[in-house]
């Protein structure tokens, strides 16, 4: 049998292009691995085994044909929160379970454009809302190097699905953490670009000026050519970006000498839910990694970033719970059985479809939306909003990235924090001032602690992916923690 799970996205482009493999062939391997694996991860909640198929096989006329783009052929899975057209798309909630979008995201589309075969829709949290994908309707994920433990959330079965390398790479989203946490927690690489970079047109909305959508693979090299296919204007989208695309893929190999690398003093400081000492011990001998490449470690500081959990967790539960208004049981998704007027509709549809941590989260924000408190506590925290990216802004006059850990500590068990939402909201306490800014962060496997992957994440100023995963790529040449696979799915 052969080990095409070994190999990364870049790697079985090559093969595919070189007709040392087909679609066909590849397709079905990696269809078969879900079979035979997934039941232990719960990673997808649906697989689109006849489509994929199909899509393989239009793939490999393509390929023959010649000139086919770089992604031609290749099985990816996206995160079920991506409308996709005629496939069930439930964002993980009862509310949508019986949902068929008829039409697909932009960033689908896009990947549909660049040859992506879809394997899937994978498991998440409930409408994006969770830091461990234990608020799923299908229930938990679990993380591949250990299934007691939580992948991480939202984008968790991605996580999960190629961490195990049931699929070779995964579409995911992230606001407030939700690519780069998971991504840590199950050992690969995951980028959250700038805000505006990828189109947010069909991607079902939670914090509409906080969510952004990002690849999820093996390596960096892995996330340029998934960022190339997912990234430009989409004029369908009132947040996107009218910028030109680079070839991600182009300055991989640049050299670091002379990189000046930021490492937030708050962040390395020794406060409650910081990080712990094995995560700290990984981080600082990947920090030895890239001096010994030529870098420069500056120490910077972020003043305002112990403000960025309370902002977030009013900014986000305030825009979700205008975005989750539209699910009434009205035009589509669940509705209660047997309604006796429409108020008894609304509410009970709403009560019955949404799970805890969504309705938690509509309360609170509802709440800081209401008349009266608006202005002290939404419009505040807008404001606030303004110091963090002011942060970041003079932090990139003296240097070219920042670094810090991605999570405070390894993957933690299923359960262990689910009766107390503050330290599950901690887990993103490295995370969340990223997308309050809306720059491009990712999270790279750095090694282990107790067994469990270390995440360590890479910030840049906006619009400067390319940057980033020159940075991640050139430490992935030198080390090989991004290569690991958890024993169990060898």
């Amino acid at each position: 049998m052969s080990n095409y799970h070994t190999k990364t996205v870049t790697e079985l482009s090559a093969m595919l292009q070189a007709g040392e493999v087909s679609s066909v062939e590849l397709t079905r391997y990696f269809l078969e691995r879900i079979k035979n694996s997934d039941d232990k991860l719960n990673s997808f909640i649906t697989v689109c085994e006849e489509d994929a198929l199909a899509q393989a096989k239009e793939s490999d006329e393509k390929l023959k044909a010649g000139n086919a783009p770089a992604l031609t052929g290749v099985p990816i899975a996206h995160k079920d929160i991506f409308c996709t057209d005629g496939v069930k798309t439930s964002c993980a909630s009862k509310m949508l379970d019986n949902f068929i979008s008829p039409y697909d995201a932009t960033v689908v589309s896009n990947m549909r454009k660049a040859g992506a075969v879809m394997l899937g829709k994978t498991n998440m949290d409930e409408f994006a809302m969770g830091s461990s994908n234990e608020t799923s309707y299908y229930g938990a994920v679990k993380n591949p190097w250990n299934l007691k433990a939580v992948p991480g959330g939202s984008s968790g079965g991605s996580a999960a699905a190629v961490g195990a390398r049931i699929a070779p790479a995964a579409t995911g989203t992230d606001t407030g953490g939700s690519i780069r946490q998971p991504a840590a927690f199950c050992g690969i690489t995951g980028l959250k670009p700038t805000y505006g970079r990828v189109s947010r047109f069909g991607m079902i909305a939670f914090a509409s000026s906080l969510d952004q959508a990002g690849p999820m693979g093996q390596s960096a090299s892995d996330c340029a050519l998934l960022l190339n296919a997912m990234a430009g204007f989409d004029e369908k989208d009132s947040t996107s970006i009218e910028k030109d695309v680079p070839d991600y893929s182009a300055d991989l190999d640049k050299p670091l000498d002379g990189l000046r690398i930021g490492l937030p003093k708050e962040y390395f400081a020794h406060t409650e839910g910081g990080m712990n000492a094995a995560v700290e011990a990984a981080i600082k001998t990947a920090l030895d990694q890239y001096k010994a490449m030529g870098a420069e470690l500056v120490e910077i500081e972020l003043p305002n970033s112990g403000i960025s959990v309370p902002v977030y967790y009013v900014v986000a539960p305030a825009e979700c719970s205008a975005n989750l208004s539209r699910f009434d049981g009205v035009r589509y998704g669940y509705r209660c059985e047997d309604p006796k007027d429409l108020n008894d509709m609304y509410t009970r549809s709403r009560g019955e479809g949404f799970g805890s941590e969504v309705k938690r989260r509509i309360m609170v924000g509802t709440y800081a939306l209401s008349s009266g408190y608006y202005d002290a506590y939404y419009l505040k925290a807008q404001q606030l909003r303004h110091l963090i990216s002011d942060d970041f802004k003079k932090a990139y006059e003296k240097v070219d990235v920042i670094m810090a850990p991605a999570t405070p500590e390894t993957a933690f068990n299923i359960g262990e924090k689910t009766d107390d939402p503050i330290s599950m909201y901690l887990s993103d306490i490295y995370t969340i001032a990223v997308n309050l800014a809306g720059i491009p962060a990712m999270s790279i496997p750095i090694g282990f602690a107790d067994g469990m992957p270390v995440g360590m994440q890479i910030m840049g100023n906006y619009f400067e992916e390319a940057k980033l995963l020159n940075v991640a790529h050139k430490y992935q040449q030198a080390t090989d923690w991004h290569t690991q696979l958890p024993e169990e799915f060898k």
